[in-house]
This record gives C-alpha cells, structure tokens and sequence, in this order.
C-alpha cells in the first residue's frame, strides 16, 4: 500500500476496492480486470472535454476517490500514484468546437467510448460514471466514481489533465480566470463574457455564451 505523505485528507478506499472485487466476481472470474471510466469538464462554458479509462493494477492506492471531493495537490498526488501502478490508461479529449458541432452528450459517449476501446485488451469488463447507454460490453452507474476505485481513478486522472489544460489556456486567454474556474459558469467567468464576449475555446452552442445576434 501506498505510504507517502499526503498533500490533503486521504478518504478510505478499502470500500472502492471491495466494490470493484465484488462486481468482477459477479460477471465471472474470466471477466475481470474491471475498468473504470469517467470524464471531467461536460458542464464547463469552455474548453476540452477530457475522458479517462482506468485499470487499476495488483497495489492499492490508498486514499483514491471520486475527484471532487479531493483537494487539488491530492488529486495531483494520487494522479502520478495512478500513472505509477495502473495496468492501463487510455485518455481521450474533444475540444469546444467538436461539442458545438456534435453536441455534448455525443462528445461524452463518444469520449468515453474511445477511452474505453484504449484499454479493452487489458480487462475484461467495464463500467463508466453516469447512465449513458456507451454499447452492450459496459454498464453505467450513477455515481460510480463515488463507489468504483477504478472508476474514482479514472476521474482523477480525466481531472487533473483538464486542469492542467484550462490551466495552460489561461495564458493563451487571458481575463476570464480559466485558471481559477476552469470554464464552468462562475460569476467571474460569466461577467468575463458579458464584457468582453467569448474566446475560440468556448463552446458558443452553450446558454449564456455567445453574444445575442
């Protein structure tokens, strides 16, 4: 088990394991590895969509959990842990003008699709975050970031990437504070786009955007 210190609180996640070993050994010991998949940054005003697929190798990370609950030098820590002990990762990202001309929900599923395909020789079964309908092999749960440590790993790493990439726009575009809010809807964010309209990495299908014609 992982013993480094800590940057934040570590959550218990003897029970995300559980959870992955029991719903492996349900679907039949030759189904298992199990990955996990999640995305980050579906609700954002702007910037990339970013899916992650995760399996998890032999060594627990102590302490992996749904991303949002995770302070950010944790989720950083817990990322390069994950890089360190996965089996295999596969990340896929769409950027603002593929989801306004797809839409977001097909950027999702497709996202977390390919995400999924990355690793498919590495496991033999699959769930994702969420009720997508993603095709027969993988089942989507609500909440699973939350109860899956696969899927929990997944979301820290499609997270920690999205940030860094608002992180990277920031200074590309500056004045609307992607580094602080990351492109989700902030009153910073929103009043950025009132005054000065939006930037090429925004999504203009989104409410609230674009500038009235």
């Amino acid at each position: 088990m992982k013993t480094r210190a800590s940057r934040g609180r570590r959550y218990e996640s003897g029970a995300l394991y559980a959870f992955d070993a029991v719903w492996t050994a349900e679907r039949g010991p030759e189904n298992g590895p199990l990955a996990g998949a999640d995305e980050a940054g579906r609700g954002a005003l702007a910037g990339p969509l970013v899916a992650a697929a995760v399996v998890l190798g032999e060594e627990e990370i102590h302490g992996v959990n749904d991303s949002k609950v995770l302070h950010a030098g944790l989720r950083e820590e817990l990322y390069a842990e994950v890089l360190e002990g996965a089996r295999a990762i596969c990340v896929v990202s769409f950027p603002a003008w593929w989801i306004d001309c797809n839409g977001v929900g097909a950027a999702n599923r497709e996202a977390l699709r390919r995400a999924i395909e990355g690793v498919r020789a590495y496991c033999g079964c699959f769930l994702a975050d969420g009720n997508l309908k993603l095709g027969p092999e993988v089942e989507c749960l609500p909440r699973a970031d939350a109860k899956s440590a696969a899927v929990a790993a997944a979301s820290v790493v499609a997270k920690v990437l999205r940030d860094g990439a608002m992180h990277a726009l920031s200074a590309e575009h500056p004045g609307y504070g992607f580094e602080r809010n990351r492109g989700y809807g902030t009153p910073e964010h929103r009043g950025s786009l009132r005054a000065t309209g939006p930037c090429r990495v925004h999504r203009l299908s989104y409410a609230g955007v674009a500038r009235p014609g």
